[in-house]
């Protein structure tokens, strides 16, 4: 495999921020459908495997495919964009402000929550012929997780509040670490094998992330969850995405950021300058 050493993925990491800020509308709602899609089709895919086979391992396994796809296509999720854009507002690149940064994370927000719930109804609509009998097995595996995932942190107020707010940081850490991860190699098993590691992590853990539970919470709704679009949002969504924000920036970019690529440029400042020094 072509290693890449971190000060050079952590410049295409810049790269690809500044790539995402100028990206059209059109391609951006696009890209972020289909990544909300096929990670809503890969939750599907794993919890369909875990309430058949009554192993949690045997679905954390599978389920990193999805994002694998996904990765591959360049499509964005907004766990992603939460850990990337930044960065090229930090390192001013030109034309890459917080306006294009906000801009950005809407956009992929719209389209991950359409690409989410529009997988949501099919899988639905799927498992009960068009709504016509009851969801079976998976309906009533997913209704459970639904509640729990809610009204099970309601029921623990504020520290339940924070404690999803942690659980989608650490998600996003190692989601983030997935992203980078690919980035490290120019070959694309090694792609793979870098970005299956950290995601199978994340969803053997149940760490919450935004995208999957746009998916998940809409399904469990539809499937007979017992909990409405406030608990939905108030006790899941809402500390989910924050916590994917936190620890994609906190515990990836910045670091990565910070100490290999302004280092670099600091490094290279002062060799010039030397340089320079000596040749007069």
């Amino acid at each position: 495999m072509a290693y890449l050493e971190p000060s050079e993925f952590a410049t295409k990491m810049v790269d690809a921020g500044e790539q995402k800020i100028f990206m059209s509308t059109k391609d951006t709602l696009i890209r972020a459908f289909m990544a909300g899609a096929i990670l809503a089709l890969a939750a599907f895919f794993a919890i369909t495997v875990i309430t058949k086979t009554g192993n949690p391992l045997i679905g954390s396994l599978l389920f990193p495919v999805g994002f694998i796809m996904l990765y591959l296509m360049k499509f964005d999720l907004l766990t992603g964009v939460f850990t990337l854009v930044p960065l090229a507002v930090l390192d001013k690149r030109n034309g890459c402000t917080m306006n294009e940064l906000w801009r950005n994370w809407g956009l992929v927000f719209i389209g991950n929550f359409g690409g989410a719930i529009t997988v949501a109804f099919f899988a639905s609509f799927i498992l009960t012929y068009g709504y016509q009998i009851e969801g079976g097995a998976v309906a009533e595996k997913v209704s459970t997780i639904g509640e729990s995932r809610t009204l099970g942190y309601k029921e623990q107020g504020i520290l339940g509040w924070f404690t999803i707010f942690i659980r989608g940081m650490l998600c996003n850490w190692m989601v983030s670490m997935g992203v980078v991860g690919a980035m490290i190699s120019t070959s694309a098993g090694s792609k793979m094998a870098a970005m299956w590691m950290p995601i199978m992590l994340f969803f053997y853990m149940a760490f919450e992330h935004s995208i999957v539970n746009m998916f998940l919470f809409p399904f469990s709704m539809i499937m007979g969850g017992d909990f409405t679009i406030g608990d939905y949002l108030l006790w899941n969504e809402i500390p989910t995405v924050l916590g994917n924000l936190a620890g994609g920036l906190l515990l990836v970019g910045l670091p990565l950021y910070f100490t290999h690529v302004k280092t670099t440029k600091e490094r290279k400042a002062k060799e010039k300058a030397t340089e320079t020094i000596a040749a007069l």
